[in-house]
């Protein structure tokens, strides 16, 4: 399984004109290898671009894109992160979305596409990242 970040799917669904090329040719290059899953954090901040749930999961579906539920581990190691984060002079005052996506992928052991890759680096070094950097 490969975690897919929401920056990814926003560039293809809006046809985004500078990263929808690299990101539909990396969701498929991916789904030739890896099931395709997003988290619950990831669909929540989807949705802002449907106008309804059955929009926003038939076009899921079309992509071949599950949804998984992090494991409590994720969600524990997640809180960690954000304590870290705080720790380091970070203003959020609440667990950020990239500490719920990169615990998800650290505890499953799966990579994640994204094309932001500083948080999930910075907290979870040991998550490999699909970036478009080289």
């Amino acid at each position: 399984m490969i975690l897919v970040d929401t920056n990814v799917l926003i560039d293809v669904f809006e046809a985004d004109v500078a990263w929808s090329s690299w990101s539909a040719g990396q969701l498929r290059a991916q789904a030739r290898v890896h099931a395709l899953a997003i988290d619950p954090v990831v669909y929540a901040e989807l949705s802002a671009s449907f106008v309804s749930p059955e929009e926003m999961d038939d076009q899921l579906t079309h992509l071949r894109i599950g949804l998984s539920q992090a494991p409590r581990p994720a969600l524990f190691l997640a809180g960690k992160a954000f304590v870290q984060y705080r720790r380091r002079g970070g203003h959020k005052t609440g667990v950020l979305p990239d500490f719920l996506i990169g615990a998800h992928a650290a505890v499953r052991g799966c990579p994640i596409l994204t094309r932001d890759a500083r948080r999930y680096r910075e907290y979870f070094p040991i998550v490999e990242l699909i970036t478009p950097e080289p």
